[in-house]
């Protein structure tokens, strides 16, 4: 008895996700939607899709990792997605830190992370500058990408830190 009401609630509940959409689809008698879209992630066209951002985490001082967590509202319920980026700032791959690649993978949690691992300064070691790296997300498919739709991180110069063996 007891497995055939656990099998009519599963059929209900399969039922019930599976008309949601079409419900709530329908008219409504004041013309207008019953809830408003969650940060924006409907597109004129009515595709629902989650919405990306991102965001650094700190500075990070030369020598160690510093990291930006991309941010997916809402998470997705089953696997998880590639968002694409680019890189910019005033920071060069491969000189002030190991490059990286896009896309970045943001799991079923709805988060995301991109490792920025910095290396030591070879310019002189009178050079104390910051330098920045700049992620900005890029349009994909599956996804919306909201504000913000880039973040800043700086490279500190190690304090204490002699110049880089070659």
């Amino acid at each position: 008895m007891k497995n055939r009401k656990l099998e009519f609630t599963t059929m209900v509940l399969v039922l019930a996700f599976t008309l949601a959409p079409i419900v709530l689809a329908g008219p409504q008698p004041g013309g207008g939607p019953t809830r408003e879209p969650a940060n924006d992630s409907v597109s004129p066209e009515g595709e629902n899709r989650p919405v990306v951002t991102i965001y650094s985490t700190d500075n990070v001082t030369r020598g160690k990792t510093g990291s930006f967590v991309v941010d997916m509202k809402p998470a997705m319920a089953f696997g998880g997605l590639y968002v694409q980026y680019t890189v910019s700032g005033t920071a060069i791959p491969g000189v002030d830190y190991v490059a990286v690649v896009s896309p970045a993978y943001v799991g079923q949690s709805g988060y995301g992370s991109i490792l920025i691992q910095t290396l030591p300064d070879p310019r002189a070691s009178s050079s104390k500058q910051a330098y920045s790296v700049v992620i900005t997300l890029e349009p994909g498919l599956g996804y919306w990408v909201g504000q913000p739709k880039s973040a800043t991180m700086w490279i500190k110069p190690c304090s204490g830190c002699g110049p880089a063996i070659q």
